[in-house]
């Protein structure tokens, strides 16, 4: 793998090895494994346009745990405030000889265009309201890990699914794992041709609890949306598509409950949800850091090094 750019770039066959390293290095982490050196002699670094805690800190986190030198670059303190162009400052970071980028940007194609234009493996940490892969692959990984298979299930994603990176990309990859996707919400923010995305559009909460094996929820993407309102208000939406402790408890005992995070209490879920035995929000972010650390291993040409390390 020499960038991860799309879920659509995931073969069957790549998943499965990301979900036996990844699984096998979180069991040594847990043991109280804190170093690998698998990616000794090579740099990272973590070029982010947008706020971010759970993918900067994993990748970061990630690269530190495999000996790698990683560089956090803030847009805020840099030259991007006296104007620089993305591609000026990628151009300038690529003749300092990174091995890795991980770039998130809020223009949807801003990592393939990039991708295009350096020597760095390029990782897509979130392309406007495009792409996020990395996330789908934890939330896949995540799924199995509890479910033990992704194939045949049926999977609902429920909230703003048009303003939605992760949406698009667990929509991608769920699909081709063989799973059947489903999405649920306000109209207003449902994709205007859901069928692109090989989804299909429910139309009441029976409906997901009468189909779901997992469900995934969204946080509304204020920051994306226009000024035009695209709901009444998040009490409304709370009370029409937000989970409560009475909606989970019509769910089957296998439900499965993901989020990718940041959490908004009281809008998507509640305290009750999140404390539901299904809700496994907090695995996703334990499962974020070692299945970082195996695409930073991949997209650096390191991955054999990884797995002698892990078989050692």
């Amino acid at each position: 793998m020499r960038h991860l750019l799309s879920a659509e770039s995931i073969s069957e066959d790549t998943f499965n090895e990301i979900y036996d390293l990844s699984l096998s290095l979180k069991g040594l982490l847990r043991s109280g494994r804190k170093k690998f050196s698998a990616l000794r002699g090579k740099s990272v670094l973590n070029l982010f346009y947008e706020p971010s805690t759970r993918t900067r800190t994993s990748f970061e986190m990630a690269g530190k745990l495999l000996s790698a030198d990683v560089i956090n670059i803030s847009t805020s303190f840099s030259s991007v405030k006296k104007g620089e162009t993305l591609l000026d400052t990628v151009r300038t970071i690529d003749m300092m000889h990174p091995d890795a980028v991980v770039l998130r940007h809020p223009c949807e194609g801003s990592c393939d265009l990039v991708s295009s234009m350096v020597d760095a493996a390029i990782i897509n940490g979130g392309d406007g309201c495009h792409e996020h892969p990395s996330q789908a692959l934890i939330d896949a990984v995540t799924v199995r890990e509890f479910r033990g298979k992704v194939e045949g299930l049926k999977v609902v994603i429920i909230g703003d699914v048009s303003h939605s990176r992760v949406a698009r990309s667990d929509a991608i990859l769920f699909r081709k794992l063989g799973a059947e996707v489903f999405i649920y919400g306000p109209s207003t923010m449902m994709p205007r041709f859901p069928q692109a995305l090989g989804v299909k559009v429910l139309s009441s909460f029976d409906d997901v609890v009468d189909v779901a094996d997992v469900v995934i929820l969204l946080r509304i993407q204020l920051e994306r949306q226009s000024a035009r309102k695209v709901f009444p208000s998040l009490r409304e939406y709370a009370e029409l598509y937000g989970l409560n402790g009475k909606r989970v408890s019509q769910f089957g005992e296998d439900v499965l409950i993901l989020h990718p995070g940041p959490v908004n209490r009281g809008v998507e879920l509640n305290d009750e949800v999140m404390k539901w035995k299904g809700t496994l929000i907090f695995y996703q972010v334990e499962n974020g850091l070692s299945v970082r650390m195996v695409l930073l291993s991949m997209v650096t040409g390191r991955i054999d090094r990884l797995k002698e390390e892990i078989d050692a």
